[in-house]
């Protein structure tokens, strides 16, 4: 799986977890050249507080686009550190 915006790969691996129809990419296959930490933080029921990244792609900005969950509750625990997209990044094969 690829997570792509403004034509970069994102991200890509065979070893995406999928929960709620998101793929979550594990955090050693993110191109950390894109992203930058964001003060941003929500908080999941089941999951726990997520913590997000603004993507930075040749110029463009997408705010928190792309979030993780530094501490999942036990039920999460598969995607503790794997970063999902939102807000226009596309996943595809």
């Amino acid at each position: 799986m690829k997570a792509i915006w403004n034509g970069q790969v994102l991200a890509e691996s065979n070893e995406t977890k999928v929960i709620e129809g998101n793929h979550y990419f594990p955090p050693e296959s993110i191109n950390k050249a894109f992203f930058r930490s964001s003060g941003t933080h929500t908080t999941c029921p089941w999951k726990g507080v997520a913590s997000y990244y603004t993507l930075d792609v040749d110029g463009k900005e997408n705010p928190d686009a792309a979030w993780y969950y530094p501490e999942a509750s036990e039920l999460a625990k598969q995607i503790k550190g794997h970063v999902a997209f939102w807000k226009g990044v596309a996943i595809e094969e």
